[in-house]
């Protein structure tokens, strides 16, 4: 009998299958081998696959532990696996072991049935530094950590609670924001800033979002604490310091240097603008209470911070979480901040304008081709003045979201110039469509009857505010030499302005290669809209005091000035020694090329002894910027000294 014939595919479908196949071994090869591999990520969030590792950070507490471990296993966990990871530190040389003996005793006597249980014992001590930031690796993107120390107690409800937070917004897609590291369920009590406001919330804020981190209860998202690790990694590796000026934390470091890990992850926070969950219950409630018993952070035992808020006190619907945009903000100052005010088109600017303004009076700051460290240097002199009625103007987009996110409001240049008719030509010059947006901005600003002040980012006040010029006969007011422009929200102001032909005169600016030559060379907003208003013969204009503005804050992306080799450019004003800081500072940080100093903190008077008296000015000129002349930074020492000299004494040093 012969065999039963095998069946085999047409020869059609092979043709068809035998790509497909070879394609999809290829495919899988290809991610398997290579450099290539590193760089395919993973699928992206699913709460089908969401997991929360606790992470208990235990060190020569036996007692406290015993408390922390009860509450954990005594938590409602719905019936989720949940894996348990107690985290021991060895006891220094020499010290006695007791300790480690009974808290290994704890930790293995505990009966976890929730899921693993993993204990860790470390070889030798390593610090309460290396135990948070060494505590985990996030193993994909559903995976996150709830860290606590040894004297926290935690309440029943605090992983329900934590688990709905993270599926409202984290795996909420339009309820997310990747600015957001983590929750902390700790009551809120500490103000990072040190001239920050004192926390006070209504009864009815349950949730809110504040940058400063919290170590009695923190659950950590996976990707901003990646991001954190490889941050520290490279700051370390180049000796640079988490020093912040203006914050507590500064203090914390300097006395205790690398024994604690806040002030690295602060500076992190502070560096990309993240925000954390933080918890508001009345009568001093919380989920996660510190007993501040004493170890690193405590000489001696203090007693519980909160009283733990549990389903026996619950007297509000704790379940029940907003929108996100429903929350209020609040930076390391606990000054209410509001993300996301990005203005893109002309018709969304009046409401912007209407959070900002203070008494109808509106600061319209251009951070055209300025570089993001001069500017960021602005943000503290603007946070140290108390100034709030400021709106930037931004023709960087990144810049322009990162500014937006930290809850400044910003004016997107590029999208509002797109939305006006211009003649190509005008698109060869950045400086023109710079004066073209600015024009249209304020002639909306002025339609809509606010009084401007108009100014560079690359300036500072010397003042605390911008006040107002008493003559009330006129409207417009310029500084030329500091690009500084006030403009009344009159009805004068605005006939004035709805009859610059404004489009006419920028390409008039272009095409013009004389006429309109040196107003190109000064690079000077006010400069040319001064020409062109004095030109006119219909307009009065008033000169505002040029000693209300410093100094430039240094060269700009666009090389401003510097094509005749000046370093800065000072201007008239009476604080000749003021200054000087600047341009020191300036000098100073670029031959540091650290972060940890000169832009970090607003210049004051009182920086002066340290700058002028600890360094001969001349010598740090002359090594601070080897990409600059060699005689011209000789000659700018030998100006600087010179005119130190009857002011500090600093020829005679």
């Amino acid at each position: 009998m012969a065999p039963p014939r095998r069946r085999s595919l047409p020869l059609p479908l092979l043709l068809l299958v035998f790509p497909v196949s070879l394609f999809v071994v290829l495919l899988l090869h290809h991610r398997s081998s290579g450099p290539a591999a590193e760089l395919i990520s993973g699928p992206g969030p699913d709460p089908r696959r969401f997991s929360l590792l606790i992470k208990v950070l235990a060190y020569d507490r036996p007692g406290p532990l015993r408390r922390c471990l009860r509450s954990l296993a005594a938590a409602d966990y719905a019936g989720d696996r949940v894996a348990l990871h107690v985290l021991v530190d060895h006891p220094h040389p020499n010290a006695s072991l007791d300790a480690s003996r009974e808290i290994l005793a704890e930790a293995d006597a505990l009966r976890w049935p929730h899921g693993e249980k993993r204990v860790h014992y470390r070889a030798a001590n390593a610090g309460l530094q290396a135990q948070w930031i060494e505590a985990w690796w996030p193993g994909s993107d559903d995976e996150f950590a709830f860290v606590v120390e040894d004297d926290l107690e935690v309440s029943p409800l605090y992983y329900r609670f934590l688990k709905r937070l993270v599926m409202a917004y984290y795996y909420d897609r339009e309820n997310y924001s990747p600015y957001v590291f983590g929750a902390s369920l700790q009551r809120p009590r500490f103000v990072a800033g040190k001239h920050g406001n004192k926390i006070q919330l209504d009864s009815e804020t349950h949730l809110f979002l504040y940058q400063m981190v919290g170590t009695w209860g923190q659950l950590l998202f996976p990707k901003p604490w990646k991001e954190f690790r490889l941050w520290y990694d490279e700051h370390k590796s180049k000796g640079i310091k988490p020093i912040l000026e203006g914050m507590k934390t500064t203090g914390w470091y300097k006395k205790m240097g690398e024994r604690i890990w806040t002030p690295w992850f602060i500076k992190f926070v502070h560096a990309r603008g993240y925000f954390n969950f933080y918890t508001n219950f009345l009568k001093e409630r919380a989920l996660s209470v510190s007993h501040r018993d004493a170890g690193v952070n405590y000489g001696r035992s203090v007693g519980p911070d909160s009283a733990l808020l549990d389903g026996k006190n619950l007297d509000f619907n704790i379940w029940e979480l907003q929108p996100l945009n429903k929350l209020k903000w609040y930076n390391f100052c606990f000054a209410e901040v509001l993300p996301g005010r990005i203005i893109r088109k002309f018709s969304e600017l009046g409401s912007v304008l209407k959070s900002v303004q203070l008494e109808n009076n509106v600061v319209l700051i251009s951070l055209y081709s300025i570089e993001q460290r001069i500017a960021r240097n602005l943000f503290c002199h603007l946070e140290k003045s108390g100034m709030r009625n400021y709106i930037f103007l931004v023709d960087n987009p990144e810049f322009l979201d990162d500014l937006a996110h930290r809850g400044h409001p910003v004016i997107d240049a590029i999208n509002l110039l797109q939305s006006i008719k211009i003649s190509s030509s005008i698109y060869s010059d950045d400086f023109v469509k710079e004066i073209v947006v600015k024009a249209y901005v304020i002639k909306n600003c002025l339609d809509l009857g606010y009084n401007l002040w108009v100014l560079n980012g690359n300036m500072i006040s010397l003042g605390n505010k911008l006040i107002e010029p008493s003559d009330q006969s006129v409207d417009l007011f310029a500084a030329e030499s500091v690009d500084l422009m006030f403009l009344r929200g009159s009805q004068s102001s605005k006939k004035t302005w709805n009859e610059l032909d404004i489009l006419r005169m920028a390409d008039g600016m272009v095409s013009s290669k004389s006429g309109f030559s040196s107003s190109l060379e000064h690079k000077n907003f006010v400069h040319v809209l001064t020409g062109v208003l004095g030109n006119s013969g219909a307009v009065r204009l008033g000169k505002l005091d040029e000693e209300i503005m410093a100094v430039e804050l240094g060269p700009n992306t666009s090389n401003r000035s510097l094509s005749e080799g000046k370093f800065v450019h000072t201007v008239t004003i009476s604080n000749a020694r003021l200054t000087m800081v600047f341009v020191l500072r300036y000098v100073s940080d670029i031959q540091s090329n650290s972060t940890a100093t000169g832009f970090d903190k607003p210049y004051t008077e009182t920086d002066i002894e340290s700058v002028y008296l600890k360094k001969k000015v001349a010598d740090m000129v002359v090594g601070a910027h080897l990409s600059l002349a060699e005689a011209n930074i000789k000659s700018l020492a030998e100006a600087i000294s010179a005119r130190l000299a009857p002011m500090t004494g600093a020829s005679k040093r």
